[in-house]
């Protein structure tokens, strides 16, 4: 068994009530096997990224404890966003389309892995003000492998298009 560590999941999603999905994307985490939810974000209102031309997204995060390996989390981030109807295209070009939810695996504790189907950190978090604000809700001292802080790496990107959505 693997020892326990933090994870953060960011979540995201444009189709559909995407506030609703998010709400029950946490409570598919808590019930994740080994996996503990410690902490949800804010929901934020974030324009769409990559490709701009489709609806703003819901994005948010969620710390959970796991003694679940990466690639088994993985995959079970993977098995949440089909339970909510999510279809990835096998060549990947629906990366930054419309989707119902997007589970992303952005940091496991501070492992670097880099497998074939598996970057963690996040490869482009550093980049995303959209991934690191709500990360910064639920891992305030948040440090990113091979990056540094994640506070220092949002303070060099623009995110005055996010809203914290009430309640």
């Amino acid at each position: 068994m693997t020892a326990p560590v933090v994870a953060v999941v960011g979540l995201g999603g444009n189709v559909g009530d995407s506030v609703l999905t998010i709400q029950q994307a946490f409570r598919a985490l808590q019930a994740l096997p080994q996996t503990t939810l410690q902490g949800t974000s804010s929901l934020y209102r974030t324009p769409a990224w990559g490709v701009e031309d489709q609806a703003d997204f819901i994005n948010a995060a969620a710390a959970v404890r796991t003694t679940l390996a990466p690639q088994v989390l993985l995959d079970a981030l993977l098995g949440i966003e089909r339970d909510f109807g999510r279809v990835r295209a096998a060549d990947g070009s629906d990366r930054w389309g419309p989707r119902t939810l997007d589970l992303d695996l952005l940091l496991y504790g501070e492992a670097v892995v880099d497998v074939p189907g598996m970057q963690v950190p996040h490869p482009r978090l550093h980049e995303r003000a959209f991934a690191l604000v709500p990360l910064l809700d639920v891992l305030p001292d948040a440090r990113i492998p091979g990056v540094g802080s994640a506070r220092a790496a949002l303070e060099l990107l623009d995110a005055g298009d996010i809203q914290r959505l009430p309640g």
